[in-house]
């Protein structure tokens, strides 16, 4: 899962002194704690059914494959659904899963098959959690503790990493699976119990409210239209890609290579948790001495050291450190790519492209845990690490070069456009709508307009359009027509909305090459139908 980008700092733990916001953060951590328990009784126990390397890395891609498939669709549903009884049916649907899994495991039935099937389970509530946990802490705390927040929710997730792998192994170890399953089944009467709790305030219907089917269009349009979001998008992929060898493998790792029991399965899994805690609090001061992309290759460099050390099968004190450092390394990675994401998103669209985010990064950790785990089948897991540790340091010297965009735009909404004119009511679903903009340019401002038209066409695709162009007028050249369809008067409606400051700024760089007494004349054509 991607954490948050902010990580504590002095006054950083402001937000706990709000009850809401402190006793959810207490019940996430429990939750999560339970999670990672389930999650390394699952990782062990298929090794004790199945020694091929593929049936180990299966379980991997069987957690992070239904996070690629429908954490798009859970980002539009945790903006048109009631987030606390969304999340609360999630809750009950893990604990099942849960249930089952300690029921198979009591009567001794559990095989590799019902491990991925309820793994997968556990995956789909992951990817119809993760957008909705992010969407509601603005509703938790006040404005100024957001971001405060948010870097909580990261702390906790590594808290719980610290914990819940250690507990998982010597519950494993000690008690058996059936009780270790019990323990994350117990943990979720806690987080159902404070989310039951919590009375959410409720807003009332907005006639401009987005459904699903038109929310998840919109999302997509602005991902496809936002060059910033690419970026971190393919950097994302590739480290993920290549990164994802050690998380496939880890389980064999400590078993054939290191010997180890479960228990010390469990103390690598939370000497990463360890790691990355001590990360995030050395955040700010790397942040200090290295940009973004620093961060970016400093991180590749430590994941892929950690990956070559393990391929030599080290004493087991030296795996511990070595996963210590796997940790800081990952949440360097993890908070620079989230929180390059966060700066380039405005919020209207936030939770849907986070999504987005977050089906690239359990896509390539999928694909990945796949990959490796058959490349393990045939050159040994020891080769294999030393691979994707080349192929690590490879990618991360050559995407070094594609910068991470800054996240400095003023992405605040302007509400800059007027209010169309209308003869008459217009029915929100009533479209398509063409909107028109016709400029009067001079011949020698004509490659100049047409350049910066183009760069504004961005936002128009961004913020609601399907489709756009720029004509000029045969008896009169001088007459430019900028045209874009939008798909309905209330999506249109939205546009308006939507538009930023920085947007605002690019539209002036437009119609300063604009000539006459009166501003550009708009217009708005609507499909032609029965009234």
């Amino acid at each position: 899962m991607a954490e948050a980008p902010n990580t504590p700092r002095a006054g950083a733990f402001a937000p706990l002194r709000q009850k809401v916001f402190a006793v959810l953060w207490v019940a996430t951590i429990i939750g999560n704690i339970g999670t990672f328990v389930r999650d390394v009784a699952s990782s062990w126990l298929v090794t004790d059914l199945s020694a091929a390397p593929a049936a180990v890395a299966l379980i991997q891609a069987a957690s992070t494959f239904p996070i690629f498939l429908l954490a798009i669709p859970a980002g539009v549903l945790s903006d048109i659904l009631d987030r606390r009884k969304f999340l609360i049916a999630i809750q009950l649907i893990l604990a099942s899963a849960s249930l089952c899994l300690l029921a198979l495991s009591a009567t001794g039935l559990q095989t590799v098959t019902s491990l991925v099937a309820f793994t997968f389970v556990g995956g789909i509530g992951a990817a119809l959690m993760a957008p909705t946990w992010q969407a509601i802490v603005p509703e938790l705390v006040t404005k100024g503790d957001v971001k405060g927040a948010i870097a909580l929710n990261s702390l906790g997730i590594n808290i719980s990493r610290a914990i819940g792998p250690a507990l998982g192994g010597v519950l494993l170890a000690s008690f058996g699976a059936a009780v270790t399953y019990g323990v994350d089944v117990i943990s979720y009467v806690f987080v159902v119990s404070a989310l039951l709790w919590w009375r959410r305030k409720t807003e009332g219907e907005d006639a401009l409210s987005e459904r699903f089917f038109g929310a998840f269009r919109a999302g997509l349009r602005y991902a496809r239209s936002s060059r910033d979001l690419h970026v971190v998008l393919v950097r994302a992929a590739v480290f993920f890609a290549f990164s994802s060898a050690v998380w496939a493998l880890l389980p064999l790792v400590a078993r054939n290579l290191l010997g180890g029991t479960a228990g010390f399965y469990g103390v690598l899994l939370g000497a990463v948790g360890a790691g990355a805690i001590g990360g995030a609090f050395l955040m700010p001061l790397l942040r200090t001495r290295l940009d973004v992309d620093g961060l970016m290759l400093l991180a590749a460099l430590a994941a892929a050291l950690v990956m070559a050390a393990l391929s030599l099968a080290p004493p087991q004190w030296v795996a511990i450190l070595l996963l210590l450092l796997l940790g800081a390394g990952w949440i360097t990675a993890l908070t620079t790519l989230n929180g390059t994401a966060q700066s380039v998103l405005p919020n209207w669209v936030r939770g849907r492209s986070l999504a987005i985010y977050l089906t690239v990064f359990n896509g390539a950790m999928t694909a990945g845990s796949l990959a490796w785990g058959t490349i393990a089948e045939a050159l040994g897991i020891a080769t294999t690490l030393l691979v994707a540790a080349a192929g690590l340091v490879i990618a991360g010297l050559v995407f070094h070069r594609l910068h991470l965009p800054r996240g400095e735009a003023d992405l605040v909404p302007s509400n800059h456009w007027p209010e169309p004119l209308t003869a008459e009511p217009v029915d929100h679903d009533r479209g398509p709508v063409l909107i028109t903009v016709e400029y009067r340019i001079d011949d020698a401002d004509r490659t100049a307009f047409l350049q910066a038209l183009h760069r504004f066409s961005t936002e128009r695709r961004r913020d609601g359009a399907y489709g756009w162009g720029v004509t000029e007028d045969a008896a009169d050249p001088n007459i430019v027509l900028e045209w874009f369809f939008v798909e309905s008067w209330a999506e249109h409606l939205r546009q308006h909305r939507r538009v930023s400051k920085a947007d605002a700024d690019l539209q002036e760089d437009v119609r300063r090459f604009h000539r006459g007494g009166e501003p550009p004349r708009v217009r708005h054509l609507l499909a032609a139908g029965k009234h």
